[in-house]
């Protein structure tokens, strides 16, 4: 199982290029592997601090995703079950970690330029709207 986060920091999102596969140098969002016995959110917030070096603030739950990626032959390399949060940076300034190989805040005004994943796309996407609905539910 893995942890995937939407980070904001104000009209922009992160976006973290990996360094290892699956899908070695493509743009996605920060995140990694729930360890045994860690609470999902948890894993989240490790996972940001380790691979992005900021502390983060979780808003809320985005979608789960089940991802098979099968090798040549057709056999399955890896599956992966992905719950993708919502939240943003409280502290700390971006660099990465072993698994990223680069990262940024992207503006969202230009996030359908990026060369990112359909599924990243939506998910971020989705996560806007929560975002704006959470804030106008504060008002």
């Amino acid at each position: 199982m893995g942890v995937g986060g939407v980070i904001f920091d104000g009209a922009s999102v992160l976006l973290a290029k990996r360094g290892q596969e699956p899908a070695k140098g493509t743009w996605s969002l920060p995140g990694g592997a729930v360890e045994l016995g860690e609470r999902v959110v948890d894993a989240l917030k490790r996972e940001i601090q380790e691979e992005v070096g900021i502390e983060i603030e979780v808003g809320g739950l985005v979608r789960v995703l089940e991802r098979i990626i099968q090798d040549q032959g057709n056999r399955v390399r890896y599956h992966y079950v992905i719950i993708d949060y919502w939240g943003w940076k409280v502290s700390g300034h971006p660099t990465p970690g072993s698994d990223t190989s680069d990262i940024c805040f992207v503006p969202l005004e230009g996030i359908r330029k990026w060369d990112i994943h359909r599924e990243v796309l939506e998910t971020i996407l989705m996560a806007v709207e929560l975002r704006d609905r959470a804030s106008a539910q504060e008002r």
